[in-house]
């Protein structure tokens, strides 16, 4: 037994086990690096990627207790042998609560469904684009088996209380609803010269920007259209689109921009490490997702003061103000999202007053503290705002 597993075996502080598709720097991960540096060293914490991939660990502060474990092979054999394998896995560690995370970690789930080992707590944030628009009939069966015996879903949207109840069967005293919350204080700073590498703000531009995986259900193709219409429409002014985020899509979106012929107006910088010193630099926030549930993203543009322009998928129209409700367009519509777009690109005064409203409205709605308080129940530890 090495010095870290050792380490686990305090009785008075809970061991959490998370199973997560990918550990790399997205919502999910992110969302859990920030409730593991809030509680601390309230909890020890076992972390395990399924695709191996921790990019998201750097972001965890120095006093967190947490365990990488020496996993390996746990997607060789068939469905069965796999789930045994996890079982042993679990037995081995000995965990005070079991953390599984989407899609991807459902086979861990099932393997402490049959006669549970442990608490076990599934949080379910968002789909592929497999499941844009309806979960598929194949995976709602496993997801049945796997959470039939589970203490709890957690679930950020209303969207997904639905789905659970309606896709999944689950009950609807099993559902915890926990908004993503936001450090408001921390969004509301001034940006700082310099985070994202080799951008210069000209006194004159206006900024659209988003932060987000590069994944085609992201479908950053729309904004990046969205954004060349904007600039043929209007050629006396300036105007520039960043997008923060590194993924797959990279080489698909630069062949795009440069297709258009804008490599020199759409910047991709890839990972930003302190999004709360970025957000400031831009003027507008635009998601242009196929399928979202609750981003976080969006309370963290609106805690920096800016409007928002988007798509009606999952909850983004429920966090919006009502203000800035006719800036959510009708999920698919391009034209829709192009136009809502220009509106707020040309109009200084309407960005201004949208900015305003929405960093009262997140928070007065979603600030950090009722996130706290939701994975404290759940995790077991003491909660303080």
């Amino acid at each position: 037994m090495t010095e870290e597993e050792k380490n686990l075996d305090n009785p008075n502080i809970p061991n959490i086990f998370h199973i997560i598709p990918s550990f790399a720097h997205g919502g999910v991960p992110i969302r859990i690096s920030y409730l593991m540096n809030h509680f601390g060293k309230a909890a020890r914490h076992i972390l395990f990627s399924t695709n191996h991939v921790y990019t998201c660990e750097s972001r965890l502060n120095e006093d967190v207790s947490y365990l990488v474990p020496d996993i390996e092979n746990t997607d060789q054999g068939n469905i069965i042998s796999r789930i045994l394998g996890h079982r042993r896995i679990l037995k081995k560690y000995k965990p005070d609560l079991l953390l599984t995370y989407h899609w991807g970690s459902i086979e861990w789930a099932i393997a402490n469904s049959f006669a549970p080992l442990c608490r076990h707590y599934h949080l379910e944030s968002g789909f592929g684009p497999e499941e844009a628009h309806c979960t598929l009939p194949r995976r709602n069966l496993f997801r049945k088996i796997a959470l039939r015996n589970i203490d709890g879903i957690i679930v950020p949207s209303q969207t997904l209380v639905d789905i659970c109840k309606a896709d999944w069967g689950i009950p609807e005293e099993k559902i915890l609803y926990i908004p993503n919350g936001v450090d408001c204080d921390q969004y509301a700073a001034p940006p700082k010269e310099g985070i994202i590498p080799g951008f210069i703000k000209s006194k004159d531009e206006v900024v659209i920007g988003t932060m987000t995986p590069l994944r085609g259900e992201k479908n950053l193709g729309r904004l990046i259209t969205a954004f060349r219409d904007l600039i043929s429409s209007r050629t006396d002014q300036n105007f520039r689109l960043i997008i923060m985020g590194e993924g797959s899509e990279r080489s698909s979106l630069e062949k795009l921009i440069s297709n258009y012929g804008l490599e020199d107006k759409i910047f991709l910088p890839g990972h930003i490490d302190d999004p709360a010193r970025a957000l400031g630099w831009l003027d507008i926030y635009a998601i242009s997702s196929d399928t979202e549930q609750m981003p976080n993203s969006l309370n963290q543009a609106m805690a920096a003061h800016l409007p928002i322009v988007g798509l009606d998928v999952g909850d983004i129209k429920f966090m919006m103000h009502e203000k800035n409700k006719p800036f959510i367009v009708k999920a698919g519509d391009d034209e829709a999202f192009t136009k809502a777009l220009i509106e707020l690109a040309t109009s200084e005064k309407l960005r201004d007053d949208l900015g305003k409203t929405n960093q009262i409205h997140v928070r007065e709605t979603f600030d950090q503290s009722r996130m706290f308080k939701g994975y404290a129940d759940v995790w077991g530890v003491g909660h303080s705002s």
